[in-house]
């Protein structure tokens, strides 16, 4: 906290979110839950309960120093559609950083795993940037301006990766409405790679609170940090286990390479999925200790988690 007038002032107090996404959405939804009234920043002037809506595009850096104003924090949750990433994040991001300057905010960053590239060991926030595809060189390169800009004092920053996202209203990730609406409703979950490799999942909520958590402890800026994501098991276990939690039978397709770039001749987001597919034909498996261990938050548990998930797609699909 800082000190203003003799009033205590909480860093979180002026905090603006970019982005009404699922991430988006549940960082305002912890800084609600705080008491506080977060400024939300879509281009549609999204309203969400307890929030404060703004319009605008935060790709211009005009638009963005308006939305931004006089914050103390930023969350950046927002981002290009996937097949655009090369050409419009970086600027996204270069736009946002002059913001956060400009105001003096603090830049939480919300970033996945892509930079670390293929990996055979636990991924811890030490390894090295060494990505072998487009969209990994992207993040590894923006990260990189990041810490360049904390290093030189332009602009305090953190990020905070997570795994495939997953939860209440995830719908455009490997384990969202892919995997889930057809697998709720007795169907069959789609699954990309090996239905034996173990791959990690970060819960949509534990990353909002891990993101809320890092943007008021001036200690833990400077660094990224992954997100509480529990122990990774097979997707065939994720497929048992969110079936028994919806009281349905276990069941799945593999979608094939073949299949998806088929699709990708027209869908330029499964055209893009193509290059990541090294993540789901081997474990994935993220560490996510640092975190748990300074802040004392552990992943929600992985069934309850998914339990929760499936609940939601059975609303939505009804």
């Amino acid at each position: 906290m800082v000190i203003g007038d003799g009033e205590e002032v909480h860093l979180l107090d002026a905090s603006v979110v970019l982005g009404a996404g699922p991430v988006g959405r549940s960082v305002a939804a912890a800084l609600v839950a705080r008491g506080i009234r977060p400024r939300v920043v879509t281009r549609s002037g999204t309203t969400i309960d307890g929030t404060q809506p703004c319009q605008a595009d935060v790709a211009d850096p005009d638009g963005a120093r308006g939305a931004v104003g006089r914050a103390t924090v930023v969350f950046q949750c927002a981002q290009p559609a996937y097949h655009r990433w090369g050409k419009d994040f970086p600027a996204i991001q270069r736009s946002v950083v002059q913001a956060c300057e400009a105001s003096g905010a603090v830049l939480v960053a919300i970033e996945n795993l892509y930079g670390y590239g293929p990996v055979s060991v636990p991924m811890t926030e030490d390894l090295p940037m060494r990505p072998t595809t487009r969209k990994g060189a992207v993040r590894a390169a923006m990260w990189a301006e990041l810490l360049d800009a904390h290093r030189s004092g332009r602009v305090r920053v953190a990020a905070v990766r997570a795994s495939d996202f997953f939860g209440a209203g995830v719908r455009d990730s490997a384990f969202g409405e892919r995997f889930f609406a057809p697998l709720v409703s007795g169907g069959k979950a789609q699954i990309l790679g090996s239905p034996r490799a173990r791959h990690a999942i970060t819960y949509v909520p534990d990353l909002a609170e891990a993101a809320v958590r890092v943007a008021e402890d001036p200690a833990a800026w400077g660094r990224a940090w992954h997100a509480p994501t529990a122990p990774a098991i097979s997707q065939l276990a994720l497929v048992e286990a969110t079936a028994r939690a919806a009281g349905v039978a276990p069941a799945f397709v593999a979608v094939k390479p073949w299949q998806l770039r088929l699709v990708g001749a027209v869908n330029p987001g499964a055209r893009e999925t193509v290059e990541m597919l090294y993540e789901f034909d081997r474990d994935f498996v993220v560490d996510s200790s640092a975190f748990e261990t300074r802040f004392g938050q552990r992943p929600t548990p992985l069934d309850r988690a998914l339990a929760e998930t499936a609940a939601w797609y059975q609303r939505a699909e009804t």
